[in-house]
């Protein structure tokens, strides 16, 4: 039986990782984000004090963070084909980090965009920007404002590889885990 692979995707702050943490208490088998890790130990490898949105000034070499990035998503990805589980959820997907670097402006090879492509998910909800339950952290580096535009970015990215994202209602966990449940294609 093929496992359904479905992202759980959005703009800093909005809620990803709880309701991905409900799906795993409800005994879903999830991929857990691992951008937050890796901004936290460039943080501390590097010298740069000063607040920004952008945790690649806090890398020497920001392609290699990326492709870190990249190659963690896909290991997911892999790990997923051999699950028994019948449905996996992952705290975004291989194309947030084209997202990402369209944002900030960065040109990613064309190995990027292929993996994009042939490592396909089966569904994809998308969190949108809710100002009410915002708040940046030491890892979380972007304004309200910067999480508004990379919502339009994720949207359109996903779009871009023929995905149809599916917008999670501005709720508490439960109904937003619900929701997600209930919406999944059949």
């Amino acid at each position: 039986m093929k496992v359904k692979r479905i992202v759980i995707t959005g703009a800093p702050g909005t809620g990803k990782t709880v309701v991905v943490q409900e799906l795993e208490k409800l005994g879903f088998h999830c991929y857990h984000e691992i951008i937050r890790d890796m901004t936290a130990k460039a943080k501390q490898t590097e010298t740069k004090n000063k607040m920004v949105s952008n945790p690649l000034v806090f890398v020497n070499d920001p392609m290699e963070f990326n492709k870190t990035l990249l190659y963690g998503r896909e290991k997911h990805f892999n790990e997923s084909l051999g699950r028994r589980e019948t449905m996996c959820f992952f705290d975004r997907g291989i194309p947030d980090v084209l997202a990402y670097m369209d944002f900030f402006g960065q040109k990613y090879p064309s190995d990027f965009e292929g993996l994009s492509r042939q490592k396909r998910y089966d569904a994809i909800f998308v969190l949108p920007p809710w100002k009410a339950i915002y708040v940046s952290d030491n890892e979380r580096l972007e304004s309200f404002e910067e999480a508004e535009k990379l919502h339009h970015h994720l949207m359109e990215t996903y779009i871009r590889f023929g995905y149809s994202p599916i917008i999670v209602p501005k709720a508490s966990i439960r109904e937003r885990t619900s929701f997600i449940l209930d919406t999944l294609p059949k």
